[in-house]
C-alpha cells in the first residue's frame, strides 16, 4: 500500500470533527502513550533500557504512564528492592518472553510499594510534561477487606495532598482489567457499578480520567462503563488472560502445550503479536456501535505500521509496551511514525 492510499484509508475511518481527541480537559497527551509500567513507576525505565537505547529504544515523544499502583503496598509476584521500584532479579520468573514469536506472558500481579510511598518517592512532582498515573483497586480477599471504591477514595485523598506540588498536569488511568491479581469475574451489571463507584471517587481529583479495559470485555459493556460523566477516554487492551479468547488465539500452537509457563502464578496475561488484530477489530466494533469518546489503543504493536493499523481502525492514539523488550529497535521509529500519521490525518 502506498503512503497516499494508506492515508486515504485512515482518513476514511475518521470523522473530520474529531481533532485534538487526546486533548483531554485542555491537556494534550499526544498520539503515543506508554503502556502503564513500560518505563517503571518513575519514568526512568528498567535496567535494560540504557543498553537498548543505542539500538533505537527511545521513548522521546511518548507520554509517560506510570506502572499501576495500588492504594496499599502489594507484594504481587515480583520481589522488589528497598526502593520499591527495582526488581530483585534481573529476569523475574513471573515474566516469560519469546522474542522470536513476538510474545510475552506476565504475572507480575501489580507488585508495588503503594500510593503513599510512590507519591513521596517516585519524583512525579518534578516531571514537566503531562503524564498519567495508573491506579487499580485490589479484589476483596483475605488481606483486602475494603471495597474498590474505598481504595479509590484512599488513593485520591493521598494524591490530593501532593497534587499542588506537581509541576506538570496529569491524568489518571483506572486499570480495571489486570488479569493477575486474583479477581473473580463479576456479572456485567456489578462490574459496571464497580467501575462507576471508583470513577466517582477519582473524579475528586478534577483531572482527566481514562478507563483501561480488556478486549475480553464486550464493547457494549465497556460503553456502559465509560458512560460516566468523569470518564474522558478508554485504553484498550490490557493483557489477555491465559486461555481466554480461544477462537482468536491458538494457545497450544503458540506455546506447544495447554499448560502455561506461568501456571504456578495462575497463568499470566499474554501480550505481543497475537493481540494486534483482536484490538483492531475491537476498536472498529466500538466505533461502529457509536462509541464517541477518545480511544487509546495498543497490544501487539511491534513496528511502526502496526500503530497505523490501530489509527486506521478508529483509535485516537496508541500505546506501546511489550515492544520495548520484544522489538526495542522499533520504539523510536514507531513513536515518530504514529505522531506523523496522527498529524497528517488531523486526528
Amino acid at each position: 500500500m502506498t503512503l497516499h492510499s494508506y492515508l486515504y484509508n485512515i482518513r476514511g475511518n475518521f470523522n473530520p470533527k474529531r481533532e485534538d481527541r487526546m486533548k483531554l480537559r485542555g491537556i494534550e497527551f499526544g498520539a503515543v502513550l506508554d503502556a502503564s509500567g513500560a518505563r517503571n513507576f518513575d519514568g526512568n525505565g528498567w535496567w535494560y533500557h540504557p543498553l537498548a537505547k543505542p539500538f533505537g529504544m527511545n521513548f522521546e515523544g511518548s507520554t509517560f504512564v506510570a506502572k499501576t499502583t495500588t492504594a496499599f503496598p502489594n507484594a504481587g509476584n515480583m520481589l522488589l528492592k528497598a526502593d520499591g521500584m527495582t526488581p530483585q532479579k534481573l529476569f523475574p520468573d513471573c515474566i516469560w518472553v519469546d522474542r522470536a514469536q513476538g510474545i510475552a506472558l506476565n504475572a507480575v500481579g501489580l507488585s508495588g510499594p503503594g500510593a503513599e510511598f510512590l507519591l513521596a518517592n517516585a519524583g512525579w512532582e518534578k516531571l514537566t510534561q503531562p503524564f498519567f498515573l495508573s491506579f487499580m483497586a485490589l479484589p476483596q480477599k483475605q488481606d483486602v477487606t475494603i471495597t474498590a471504591a474505598q481504595q479509590a477514595e484512599i488513593f485520591v485523598s493521598e494524591l490530593l495532598c501532593h497534587l499542588p506540588n506537581f509541576r506538570a498536569p496529569i491524568g489518571i488511568q483506572l486499570n480495571a482489567s489486570c488479569p493477575n491479581v486474583g479477581a473473580q469475574p463479576q456479572p456485567p451489571h456489578e462490574a459496571i457499578l464497580n467501575v462507576h463507584a471508583q470513577l466517582d471517587q477519582l473524579a475528586r481529583a478534577k483531572v482527566p480520567l481514562m478507563l483501561k479495559v480488556s478486549v475480553t470485555t464486550p464493547v457494549d459493556i465497556v460503553m456502559q462503563m465509560a458512560n460516566h460523566y468523569a470518564c474522558d477516554a478508554i485504553c484498550v487492551s490490557n493483557t489477555v488472560p491465559w486461555g481466554k479468547l480461544p477462537d482468536k488465539i491458538d494457545w497450544k500452537k503458540l506455546f506447544g502445550t495447554d499448560i502455561s509457563p506461568l501456571a504456578k502464578y495462575g497463568g499470566g496475561g499474554l501480550s505481543g503479536a497475537p493481540l494486534l488484530p483482536i484490538v483492531e477489530s475491537w476498536v472498529r466494533e466500538a466505533r461502529e456501535q457509536g462509541f464517541s469518546k477518545a480511544i487509546n489503543a495498543g497490544g501487539g504493536i511491534l513496528c511502526p505500521t502496526d500503530a497505523g493499523q490501530l489509527l486506521m481502525a478508529g483509535a485516537d492514539s496508541v500505546f506501546i509496551g511489550s515492544m520495548a523488550f520484544l522489538r526495542p529497535m522499533h520504539v523510536a521509529r514507531t513513536i515518530r511514525h504514529a505522531t506523523e500519521i496522527s498529524r497528517l490525518i488531523g486526528r
